[in-house]
C-alpha cells in the first residue's frame, strides 16, 4: 500500500504545508534572523561587545548574503570564511570588536581599507553618516559595490584603489578601519584622520599573527591601545613595498 494512503488526508495536508512553508521566503528569513540572534547572544553579548548600537546592527545585517553560496549555512558561525581571490570575511566577533573600537555616534565619516565582500562596510553604514571603502582587487570592489547598492546602502562609496594611500580627496575622516594586516601604520592614513579621530588596524607580522591596535590621534604623538591578538590577510600594494 502506498505510504500516502496510510495516513489521514488531514495529516497529509499538514505535512505538505510544512514542506511548502519551509521553502517560502518568510520561513527562510526567520531562519536567518534566528541564527543572527544566536550569534549576537552567544558570540558577542556574552563576550566583551557591550555597545548596544553595534549589537543591534549585527542583529540586522544579513551576513549570509556577503559570503559565497557554498558557505551560506556557516554565515553566522564563530569563524572567518573564504571569499573570492583568496580573501576572507572576518568572524562576526572581530567585525563587532573592530566596529566597537571606533566608538561611532552616528554623524561620522568613516574610511575603510579592504572592502572585501562589503559586510564590514554594511555594518558601518548603519552606525555613521558616510562610509568610504577602498578595495585593491578590482573584481571584489565591483562585486561589493553592486551588492551594497542592491541592498540599498546609499551612504557607502566604494573605490578600486590601493588603500595604503587612503582617500585624500574625501579626507579628513572621523574614523578609519583597516581590515588587512600591515607591519606598520601607513602614514597617509594617520594624516587623513581628524584630530581626536580613532583608527583600528591589525599590526604585526603579515604572515602569522597581528595585534589589533587602536590609534587615537592626539597631536604629534598618537595614543596607542592594544586590543587583541588577531590574524588577517596581508595588505598588498604599496604596503608590500615598504615592509620593514
Amino acid at each position: 500500500m502506498n505510504f500516502i494512503h496510510k495516513i489521514s488526508a488531514e495529516a497529509y495536508c499538514l505535512i505538505l504545508l510544512a514542506a511548502i512553508s519551509s521553502i517560502l521566503p518568510g520561513a527562510q528569513e526567520e531562519k536567518w534572523a534566528k541564527l543572527r540572534r544566536q550569534m549576537v547572544e552567544e558570540q558577542l553579548a556574552s563576550r566583551d561587545i557591550t555597545d548596544r548600537r553595534v549589537l543591534e546592527v549585527m542583529l540586522s545585517v544579513p551576513r549570509h548574503l556577503f559570503v559565497l553560496p557554498q558557505y551560506m549555512n556557516m554565515a553566522y558561525e564563530d569563524t572567518p570564511l573564504p571569499i573570492e581571490e583568496g580573501q576572507t570575511i572576518s568572524q562576526p566577533y572581530i567585525v563587532a570588536l573592530m566596529t566597537q573600537c571606533l566608538n561611532l555616534k552616528g554623524n561620522e565619516k568613516v574610511l575603510e581599507i579592504g572592502t572585501g565582500s562589503g559586510y564590514q562596510a554594511a555594518v558601518l553604514a548603519h552606525l555613521c553618516q558616510e562610509v568610504y571603502t577602498i578595495e585593491i582587487r578590482e573584481n571584489l570592489a565591483k562585486k561589493a559595490a553592486a551588492l551594497l547598492a542592491k541592498l540599498g546602502y546609499q551612504n557607502v562609496h566604494v573605490k578600486w584603489a590601493d588603500g595604503y594611500f587612503g582617500w585624500p580627496e574625501k579626507a579628513p575622516f572621523d574614523a578609519i578601519i583597516v581590515t588587512c594586516a600591515a607591519n606598520h601604520l601607513p602614514p597617509p592614513l594617520l594624516e587623513q584622520l581628524k584630530e581626536g579621530g580613532r583608527l583600528v588596524i591589525p599590526l604585526g607580522s603579515t604572515l602569522y599573527f597581528q595585534t589589533l591596535t587602536l590609534v587615537i590621534k592626539e597631536g604629534k604623538k598618537p595614543r596607542v591601545e592594544y586590543i587583541s591578538g588577531v590574524r588577517f590577510v596581508p595588505m598588498i600594494g604599496e604596503a608590500e613595498k615598504r615592509k620593514r
